[in-house]
Parts: structure tokens; C-alpha cells; sequence
């Protein structure tokens, strides 16, 4: 073998190596099996559903067009058009794809060129000589080209961690719009029950006006007196008095509509504005399971992205402590314009460059400072878990306990208003006295204003309850589930 073959061989040995031996340092991600989203409590039914007026079955990505409200349905697709929440998710979003594609640009080939003219006078005694140098046009001129090979996996981890973090936010995102969607139908609910227990209101105070008219009426026939017709007009005032109230109420959750939509609150529709009746579910809501659950929640995909990413970052500290190899390639001509392109100026060059800093100031720390923060990230997805459950039973629990308030109140209202019915005729045909039907009809007006608070308050409960179970917006639905990194495999999904 000549010498010139024999160098050769030596400058190509690391090429070879690292493209037989290329590894990815650090833990190839899984979801672990101790994590809390594989553990008895986050599998089979949730707890509390069976008390609740509820189905099995997968919450429906469009929730609210259960309840069959053309208005409520525009109210969502405006919303998730101009919200300014959204709009934030979304630039979140673009600049961690921007992030992304930082990571997967980095490593492979690079490359560069350099060109210069100058007039210029050189040092004779840097070239050891001693008699002034003439001056002379220089000029300069090169290309060089590079591959880094990526030995040890620190560049492919670095794209795991990046693709990680990208779909950690792409569930932020999502999370952000199903709160934009509870939130608008939230207020609109919160509106159409202020409507309606103004109309109730408005209801009870006419009746009491017409109760007043006929006490007025017995008083000029001798069949009554003053103090009756005093009480009377007493309690048409105090009616009159919630009127405001519920205005108030119903201005609110419309200036919440308009906020969320990013319009002027007399920008609404008409219909809205004038709702008066709470929106029914046209069917019980689909909870499913809890594994369902889990899949479904955006926090929870979130925060199990997040853990794939942290543990990428093993893979990162540790590549550091390891050289980085690059293949490089130049060819320039530098010297005395004039000469350019001969052969007493041009240069070319090709071989090996291997860069090591030695795993000292802290390296191997940095590593067990992210194996710290994997087990953070741990730490943090059972957190995230063990919320979801409690929010989606404590949901549960609350739906269940005003829905059993309400249909008592309905019974009661029933009672109340057959009661009503019965001393006001026996008061009207003066077999029963003003206070005996005073009192029948302030307990009838009272049933119907906390029926009707009540089932306000069972219709906020529904979307709790929607929120809670996270509908909307499957990823899975929207785009493949990720590959992994490091193995090619398909990403674990949050709860198996």
C-alpha cells in the first residue's frame, strides 16, 4: 500500500466508523409504566357517573350542537374565528413549528464561501524578510463545504425533544378552544337563564298587580280595608325590586358573549339578545371512561408531551460529553490578484475534523439535571391526571346534586301554584282571608323563581361538565399521531 493510499484510508476511518456505528445516547422515550395514567384509579368508569343523569359513549367533538340552537352554533363558529385567546394558541403554535424546523435544519451538510480584493501593503518581517514588501493587489477567494455527522444522537435527540414540545403545544392550543367553546356557551346559557327568570319575574309582578286591582276593588265594595291593599302593594314592590337584578345579570353575560367574540355587545344577534328560555340537550351527555377521559383531555396530552420531550434531553446532555465529527471539503486561491487560479495560489483541502471538549465544568451534571427534570416532568403528568379525574367527578357530583334539587323544586312549584290556585278562589268568593292568599301567592312566585334559578344552574352544570371531559378536538382526528424520534415507532398515546 503506497503512502498516499495509506492516508487515505486514515482520513475516511472516522466516515466509516460513524456510519456504522451511529447510536442515540439517552433512554428511548415510552410511557413509563408506573405513571399514574396506568394505574387502576384512571381505568373503568368514573366515579360518580352512575348517580348522574348521564350516558357511556364518547363525548362528540361538536358538544354544543347537542343542545339544537342555530344561535348558540354561530355564537361557537364566530368565536372560533376572531377570539384573541385563539389567536395567541395559534401564534404560539406557529413559532414552535418555527422552533421545529430550527431542530431538523441543524447537523448534515453546511457550507460557505468567502471572495476579497484588496490594495494593500504587507509586513515583510512576518514572512521573515527583511526588505519592504511591494504594494500589491490581493485578492482572495474560497468555498468550503461540511457534513457533521451525528455520532452520538445529540441532533436527532434535539428533533425528538423539538417534535415533542410542538405537540405539547398543538394541545395547549386545543385546550384553548374548548375553554373559548365553554366559555361562549357558558355565557349564552348564563343570558337566556337571566332572560328567562326576568320573564318569571315579570310574571309573578303582573299576577301580584292583578291581585292588588281586586283587593282594591273588594276595599270600595266594603268587602275589604286599606291594610290589605297595602300589603299587597308591598309585595308588587318587592317583586319590582329583582326586576333590575336580573337585567343586570343578562348585560353581563352578554358583555362576556361580546368579548369572547371581539364584536360590541349591540353587534349580537337579535335572537340572543332576546333569549328567554334556557337551551335544552336534546340527549344525556356521553362521559365514557376514565382511559377515555384521558385521551381526550388536552392538559393531559400536554403535559405527557412535555415528559417526551424532557427525556430527549437526557439523550442532548449526554452527546454533549461526546466529540462532534464533521467531513469537510475546501478549495480557495488566495495571493496576488493577478494570480489568481495559478497554481502558486490556489489551495484545496479534505479530511476529518473531530471537535472534543472534555466532559468537564459541570457536564455530567447537567445530565442528572435532566434526568431531575424527566422525573419533574413525571411528577407533573400524574399531577395533571389526578385533576383531571377530580374536576370530571367533582363535575359529576355537582350535576347530580342541583338536577336532584331541581326536579324537588318542580314538585314543589307544582304544589305551590295548585295551592295558589285554591286559596284565591276561596279569597275571591270571601271564604279565605288577604293573607291566607298573600302568602299562597308569595310562595308560589318564590317556587317559580328557584325552579327556574335551579335549572339555570343545571344548565351551567352541563357545561362544566363538557369542560371537564374535555370534548372537542381529538387529535388523532386532525392528524396521525407521531412517530417516534428515536425508534420509528408510533408515539405511546397518554392513557393505555
Amino acid at each position: 500500500m503506497t503512502r498516499r493510499r495509506l492516508w487515505r484510508s486514515f482520513a475516511l476511518a472516522p466516515l466509516t466508523l460513524a456510519l456504522g456505528a451511529c447510536m442515540n445516547l439517552g433512554p428511548n422515550y415510552k410511557l413509563p409504566n408506573e405513571a399514574l395514567v396506568n394505574a387502576p384509579l384512571a381505568q373503568g368508569p368514573i366515579a360518580g357517573a352512575d348517580k348522574a343523569p348521564v350516558s357511556q359513549g364518547d363525548v362528540p367533538n361538536d358538544w354544543w350542537r347537542l343542545y339544537d340552537d342555530p344561535s348558540l352554533d354561530q355564537l361557537v363558529q364566530d368565536a372560533l374565528q376572531s377570539n384573541a385567546s385563539l389567536r395567541v394558541a395559534a401564534a404560539n403554535l406557529a413559532r414552535s413549528r418555527a422552533a421545529l424546523d430550527v431542530a431538523n435544519a441543524q447537523g448534515g451538510f453546511s457550507g460557505g464561501a468567502t471572495v476579497g480584493f484588496q490594495r494593500a501593503q504587507e509586513s515583510a518581517e512576518q514572512y521573515l524578510l527583511f526588505s519592504k514588501l511591494p504594494v500589491e493587489n490581493l485578492g482572495s477567494l474560497g468555498v468550503n463545504v461540511s457534513y457533521e455527522l451525528d455520532l452520538f444522537g445529540k441532533l436527532r435527540r434535539g428533533v425528538e425533544s423539538a417534535q415533542a414540545e410542538d405537540e405539547a403545544v398543538l394541545a395547549a392550543a386545543d385546550l384553548a378552544r374548548i375553554t373559548v367553546v365553554a366559555d361562549v356557551v357558558q355565557a349564552y346559557v348564563e343570558s337566556c337563564s337571566a332572560g328567562e327568570e326576568l320573564a318569571i319575574a315579570q310574571e309573578s309582578l303582573k299576577l301580584q298587580q292583578q291581585r292588588v286591582a281586586l283587593t282594591k276593588r273588594l276595599r270600595d265594595a266594603g268587602r275589604g280595608n286599606q291594610p290589605d291593599v297595602t300589603r299587597g302593594v308591598t309585595q308588587v314592590q318587592t317583586l319590582a325590586a329583582d326586576i333590575p337584578r336580573f337585567q343586570g345579570r343578562q348585560r353581563i353575560a352578554q358583555y362576556q358573549l361580546a368579548m369572547l367574540l371581539a364584536q360590541p355587545p349591540s353587534a349580537l344577534p337579535p335572537a340572543v339578545l332576546s333569549c328567554n328560555r334556557l337551551p335544552k340537550l336534546s340527549q344525556p351527555i356521553p362521559v365514557g371512561d376514565g382511559a377515555a377521559l384521558l385521551r381526550r383531555r388536552p392538559d393531559v396530552r400536554e403535559a405527557e408531551r412535555q415528559l417526551a420531550s424532557a427525556t430527549a434531553k437526557i439523550g442532548v446532555a449526554m452527546a454533549e460529553m461526546y466529540p462532534d465529527i464533521s467531513i469537510g471539503a475546501s478549495v480557495g486561491s488566495v495571493g496576488i490578484a493577478s494570480d489568481l487560479f495559478s497554481p502558486i495560489t490556489n489551495s484545496w483541502s479534505f479530511g476529518p475534523l473531530i471537535n472534543w471538549t472534555f466532559p468537564a465544568n459541570g457536564q455530567r451534571a447537567r445530565v442528572r439535571g435532566a434526568q431531575a427534570a424527566t422525573a419533574g416532568a413525571l411528577a407533573h403528568f400524574d399531577g395533571v391526571v389526578l385533576n383531571a379525574l377530580r374536576e370530571t367527578q367533582s363535575s359529576l357530583a355537582t350535576y347530580a346534586a342541583d338536577t336532584q334539587r331541581a326536579d324537588s323544586l318542580r314538585t314543589a312549584y307544582g304544589s305551590a301554584q295548585q295551592s295558589a290556585d285554591e286559596t284565591h278562589r276561596l279569597y275571591s268568593a270571601g271564604r279565605e282571608s288577604f293573607l291566607s292568599d298573600l302568602d299562597a301567592t308569595r310562595t308560589l312566585t318564590a317556587a317559580h323563581s328557584q325552579v327556574a334559578a335551579a335549572e339555570g344552574q343545571v344548565a351551567l352544570d352541563q357545561v362544566k361538565l363538557f369542560l371537564a371531559l374535555g370534548g372537542g378536538w381529538q387529535p388523532d382526528q386532525e392528524k396521525p399521531a407521531p412517530a417516534d424520534a428515536a425508534s420509528g415507532t408510533q408515539a405511546a398515546a397518554p392513557a393505555q
